[in-house]
């Protein structure tokens, strides 16, 4: 059972993480609503009594499952529950019956059952039927994901898919650069793109940037994740600053205008 106090000059927890199925998972930790120390905001679960037995969204709210943490690293290590990676995807439970504009009333694309990836600090949380939810608007769903590989992602709405550059191995003068000091590229290729946001008329409107091109974004722009074969992130169409091209005739051509 966790136990939290919470004081002005410091704060002092002491949890006792809860097992299941032999793996440590994240305790919830009771701390009054609106209540930070120090910088330190701690979010508490809202727990549903076991009386209710569903959860029906509204508008367009969705309702995840989360995933639970790993409590084990690659090489089979035990991780403390201090260090273990907070979930960011799960599996559709429940959807709401969507948006209206005006006449047009537009569905959530979103199926029950699917494998979604969503933004770190999305939606509220929920303790419901011994498990972790979330409930969050179908914006703040990233992408559907179905396999382990986050290549295979597939963004919603305005966002894009895109594979980060290899940071360089050395200066322009020839000298290697270390880990620690290699720069964080903001450059890649576009892997997959989203339907595009939706209009006032609650239409689509594809977005322009395609599949193949290579771009710049910005620097602390959307998600990153690590796949089998590289970095990626997922950010929304605006943070594309602009498309890379190696035709000098294509830069003549914007040079010109």
């Amino acid at each position: 059972m966790a136990s939290v106090q919470l004081s002005r000059p410091r704060v002092v927890v002491a949890a006792k993480p809860a097992a299941v199925g032999g793996l440590l998972l994240t305790p919830s930790l009771a701390v009054p609503r609106g209540r930070r120390a120090r910088g330190l905001v701690v979010r508490a679960a809202t727990v549903v009594s076991p009386k209710y037995t569903s959860i029906k969204p509204l508008g367009d709210r969705v309702l995840v499952k989360i995933k639970t943490s790993e409590a084990k690293s690659d090489g089979g290590i035990l991780l403390p529950v201090s260090v273990q990676t907070r979930p960011q995807g799960g599996e559709v439970i429940a959807i709401g019956e969507g948006r209206s504009f005006g006449r047009n009333s537009i569905e959530i694309s979103v199926p029950v059952g699917a494998q979604v990836v969503y933004s770190k600090y999305a939606g509220t949380e929920l303790k419901f039927n011994n498990a972790d939810h979330l409930i969050l608007k179908e914006d703040d769903i990233i992408g559907i994901l179905d396999s382990d590989d986050v290549k295979d992602m597939k963004p919603l709405n305005d966002r894009i898919l895109i594979k980060v550059a290899e940071a360089e191995e050395q200066t322009a003068g020839g000298l290697l650069l270390t880990q620690a000091t290699k720069e964080k590229p903001s450059v890649g290729t576009v892997v997959a793109v989203g339907p595009g946001p939706l209009g006032e008329d609650g239409s689509r409107n594809p977005l322009r940037i395609t599949p193949g091109s290579n771009v710049m974004y910005s620097k602390y722009a959307g998600s990153e994740f690590k796949g089998q074969d590289g970095e990626y992130i997922v950010l929304r169409a605006s943070d594309v600053m602009a498309v890379l091209t190696s035709d000098p005739k294509a830069y003549s051509a914007i040079y010109e205008m």
